[in-house]
């Protein structure tokens, strides 16, 4: 189906098709691109309250309404109008693309909006211009994204450290210890031909072992910067699900210029990410001395270092901080990024040196951290 000007060459629209053409206009009109190709901004939604039109009136031709439409008109039209996966690219796009911020900080939106990741990211980033009242309704959808955030890396973590399989029998019958093929070889006589099934008169068990998981530290510093956005939500979730693990004493410590220890927000990810302040410069080496400083036994030491690599700073300093953390025996993993898409954009020069001071260097989904950390504390 074609939406917006192209499609008024080639068909008539119906009432519900000019409704998703009008929702669709009130959002993408807006692009600088499309306006300098001559494309039409505008559009309505019939039925709107009114509210402030963006732009020049003299630029915007009739949609299917006589009213232009508010944030929390738009929001309740393409609700009705699209699938959900539809309705999630479209407000993304407003906030991350059209920078349209009352999304967030307008509480009848905030009241209807379905929670995403790309709002979470829009709250971080302008918790600083609500109210209270607002502040509290974000709240709310902080605590409903990292709920199911949490969900999803909790079953990645518990898999990671929770024990693996031996080849030696087990008489403890648990479905999850079930030896497939052994069983069937053992019941191989007991095929019925005729019946085309296999009885089983004997059913066979692995044994597990539970790893054992001497004292460990794994601390990440965590680059604030606003292009780590991202990775800092993920940080604050990663790090929850790894607290309290058995052996396991974790750290989590924000920087820019300054260093900040929220280690003891972690168990609350959410308070963790409402005090998270964005922006600002990036002081890499002051970071990485901070974690030394933390730092007990170095060979039972994870740091983990989440930035981009670039270095506002002391870039000297920060690859003197690597390199002696390395040396001491700790194991150093520098994070371009962490996050479910793992696509970095960092300082490859950078990263380059650490790696060839003995650091690991890459990108990571929070899943595959956490089997970082079970393999380098069980092996």
């Amino acid at each position: 189906m074609i939406l917006g000007a192209p499609a008024s060459h080639y068909s008539e629209l119906g009432a519900e098709d000019r409704q998703r053409d009008a929702a669709m206009q009130w959002l993408y009109g807006r692009d600088e691109e499309l306006a300098q190709r001559g494309v039409r901004k505008g559009g309505a939604l019939g039925g709107g309250r009114g509210g402030d039109r963006s732009g020049d009136s003299a630029d915007r031709h009739g949609g299917a309404g006589d009213s232009f439409l508010t944030t929390v008109d738009w929001l309740e039209g393409i609700t009705k109008l699209f699938p959900k996966e539809t309705v999630e690219r479209l407000t993304r796009d407003a906030v991350d693309r059209y920078q349209i911020h009352d999304l967030v900080t307008d509480p009848r939106v905030l009241e209807r909006v379905e929670p995403s990741p790309a709002l979470l990211k829009a709250v971080l980033r302008t918790k600083h211009l609500m109210d209270p009242k607002v502040l509290e309704l974000a709240r709310k959808l902080v605590a409903a994204v990292v709920e199911e955030l949490m969900r999803r890396l909790a079953t990645e973590v518990r898999h990671a450290f929770s024990g693996t399989r031996l080849r030696r029998p087990s008489q403890v019958r648990l479905a999850r210890n079930f030896d497939v093929k052994r069983t069937l070889r053992g019941n191989l006589g007991h095929y019925q031909p005729e019946e085309r099934k296999l009885y089983l008169e004997h059913a066979h068990f692995f044994t597990r072992t539970r790893r054992r998981v001497d004292s460990w530290q794994v601390i990440l510093l965590v680059d604030q910067s606003g292009s780590m956005l991202s990775s800092v939500i993920h940080s604050a979730v990663t790090a929850a699900c790894l607290w309290g693990l058995p052996g396991v004493r974790t750290h989590l410590v924000a920087f820019d210029t300054s260093v900040v220890d929220l280690t003891q927000d972690v168990a609350d990810p959410v308070d963790l990410l409402m005090k998270v302040q964005l922006g600002g410069g990036t002081d890499i080496a002051q970071a990485i001395r901070y974690a030394a400083d933390l730092v007990e036994n170095p060979r039972r030491s994870i740091v983990v270092l989440i930035s981009d690599l670039y270095e506002g700073v002391s870039p000297a300093g920060m690859v003197r901080g690597v390199k002696a953390l390395v040396e001491q025996g700790s194991r150093v993993l520098a994070l371009c990024a962490l996050d479910e898409e793992a696509a970095p954009a960092y300082d490859r020069e950078m990263g380059q040196r650490l790696a060839d001071l003995g650091a690991y260097v890459g990108a990571m989904t929070p899943g595959e951290l956490a089997a970082f950390v079970a393999e380098a504390v069980n092996g």
